[in-house]
């Protein structure tokens, strides 16, 4: 097998590593270009790939890291993961177990653990690397990665998201919701929301969002019934997928631009949480991105009309 074999048969994984430390497509995507250019420029061959390759793009990762969380300290309104919609990364073992460990609230849990933590933890928990891996990596001795793990381990069993354990149920419920809220259904709506859900969107200051918070299922439910049907009515596109590997969907405008995405949690029968990234800056990745300011003018002209 050539270099490059070597290099395309890993990326899947190089890519999953880097999103999880980062929680940014854009990023991980040049974190794992970055680590093909200094494997293409390395004159040996390491005995592992793999070993060598992980270590890389998480060096790389814990490098790029450091330094955006200065501004995500300095980002407007609530900050969230750009969205994922396809994790490249496939181990049918450990399918849920890999999407829980991408979705929104993993991510956002993560988000509480430094660099070296957060590095450690992506290694050892959700991809299983042994410690003398692990060390390698992060360039710590296995005595401090095994601290490392238990403190990451011990911050994220605190708040480690649950989620129904049933896929197919998550998915009956979530179409069941698009379908009610298409329809500004507020009763459909109210059956399927969790008394305290919460929503809340990721504007960034750079296009129209929700308050930061909106709680609590009659709020939640009248906004979303207020919204959706005329945005329909326009010509907007309400497009259901998996997004970070929980039932979501994608917003499109009639030229097919993508306005926001949103990314449900769903337990016990309920919808928990909703969050919705509509900042413009995080969707490019995904294709051509509407103008959600003319997009939410244009609804509210429509709602107007109805009234």
């Amino acid at each position: 097998m050539s270099r490059t074999e070597e290099f395309e048969e890993l990326r899947p994984l190089l890519f999953a590593i880097a999103y999880r430390i980062l929680g940014s497509v854009s990023e991980a995507e040049d974190a794992v270009q970055e680590a093909w250019l200094r494997w293409d420029a390395s004159s040996t061959r390491p005995a592992s790939a793999k070993a060598f390759l992980s270590a890389v793009v998480t060096r790389i990762s814990i490098d790029v890291l450091r330094s955006a969380r200065v501004r995500r300290e300095e980002y407007v309104g609530p900050w969230f993961p750009e969205p994922l919609l396809t994790d490249p990364y496939e181990d049918p073992e450990r399918s849920a177990e890999l999407a829980d460990s991408v979705s929104m609230a993993a991510l956002l849990l993560l988000e509480r653990l430094s660099p070296l933590e957060r590095a450690v933890f992506v290694l050892r928990e959700v991809f299983a690397f042994g410690f003398p891996d692990v060390s390698a990596a992060v360039g710590r001795s296995e005595g401090a990665c095994r601290q490392l793990a238990v403190r990451a381990r011990r911050h994220m069993e605190k708040g480690r998201p649950r989620f129904e354990a049933d896929r197919r149920v998550r998915e009956e419920l979530a179409g069941r919701f698009f379908d009610a809220f298409r329809e500004g259904d507020v009763d459909g709506l109210l059956e399927l929301l969790a008394a305290d859900v919460h929503m809340v969107g990721d504007g960034g200051g750079k296009a129209p969002q929700f308050a930061e918070r909106i709680t609590g299922a009659a709020k939640v439910a009248s906004l979303l019934a207020a919204l959706v049907p005329p945005f329909v009515r326009i010509g907007g596109l309400v497009e259901p997928r998996v997004v970070n590997g929980q039932p979501g969907a994608v917003f499109r405008d009639r030229d097919g631009r993508i306005v926001n995405t949103l990314a449900l949690d769903i337990l016990d029968g309920r919808i928990q949480t909703i969050r919705s990234v509509i900042n413009p800056d995080k969707l490019a990745h995904m294709g051509p991105v509407a103008d959600a300011w003319a997009v939410l003018r244009e609804t509210q002209r429509a709602l107007r009309k109805a009234e």
